[in-house]
């Protein structure tokens, strides 16, 4: 048996991960058990020391905003069970790891961004303790330099990974001035969130607001427009993360390894250049009367 926790069931992007794990592992003999830890520190952990006591395998863990799960998992470790982390790299951790370049899927959207004109754009990171956020915020940041561009320290904003905390987050930026012209959200569920609020706001993406995300999930083809994101392979993520911990299991020994896979761009509809300064039109000046003939 091999036991996986992952953060929150509701995100759209996780069931591609744990499909991915799920096939592996049985086309390997090995069954599957899911734990959903809701972002909980106190839940991750009690699933921790639950399974534990199943004598899995292994565990395959995706952490939770406020893991602490490099120390759990060297008491997992000790009782036999072989731990692989995937998605979020926890800080001291120094087991087998899968992630994806999300510091050069950042960097690659804001480039596409500033290649099609943009130069006051914004970015919606998720929580900053977790790994993922400070390497997509590495990612923009670098962008902007390499390009010359300096954004307001407003232009960048911290929120949860869903929806809500895109939507609260993008009614502050888009009524900031000079308001972006261009938004890069750093998952497609913040992503979704800043639709709402560009909406609300009486605002049309990409006429008045470019909009890239970070996933690639399928649901934001169906989105008015259709999202531009970085493309992340959820199945492959999964999928790997039981194959390193099958090889850890017949060679316990061997050296940890971190698997860094490669992200694209998917481009939708809702990015464009950057709509056109508006100046107020002067007033042409009034042509010189002639005195009529008398």
């Amino acid at each position: 048996m091999i036991g996986m926790i992952i953060p929150d069931i509701t995100n759209p992007f996780f069931p591609a991960v744990v499909r991915g794990a799920e096939d592996a592992a049985f086309g390997s003999g090995y069954r599957l058990v899911l734990c959903n830890a809701d972002n909980n520190l106190t839940k991750e952990v009690s699933y921790m020391n639950q399974l534990r006591t199943y004598l899995p395998t292994g565990i395959i863990v995706i952490p939770s905003n406020f893991s602490e799960i490099t120390m759990q998992a060297g008491s997992a470790t000790r009782g036999g069970a072989v731990v692989v982390c995937l998605d979020r790299m926890p800080r001291h951790w120094k087991g087998d790891t899968v992630t994806v370049a999300n510091d050069e899927g950042a960097l690659n959207a804001t480039q596409h961004l500033i290649q099609l004109g943009h130069k006051r754009i914004a970015t919606i990171t998720g929580p900053l303790q977790l790994t993922i956020a400070h390497a997509r915020l590495a990612g923009f940041r670098r962008a902007l330099k390499q390009a010359n561009i300096q954004i307001p320290a407003e232009y960048v904003q911290e929120s949860s990974f869903d929806r809500a905390g895109g939507y609260s987050a993008a009614l502050g930026l888009l009524q900031l001035k000079p308001r972006p012209t261009a938004i890069f959200a750093q998952n497609d569920m913040i992503a979704m969130g800043v639709v709402m609020a560009i909406r609300e706001l009486g605002l049309r993406c990409p006429h008045d607001v470019s909009l890239f995300g970070f996933d690639g999930l399928e649901v934001t083809e169906l989105m008015d427009p259709p999202l531009s994101s970085v493309l992340q392979p959820g199945y492959q993520l999964g999928s790997l993360g039981v194959q390193l911990l099958l090889e850890r299991v017949s060679d316990p020994n061997r050296p940890f390894r971190h698997h860094v896979l490669p992200t694209e761009l998917r481009l939708g509809a809702s990015i464009a250049p950057p709509p056109p300064t508006r100046q107020s039109k002067k007033k042409p000046d009034s042509a010189p009367r002639r005195k009529l003939a008398t």
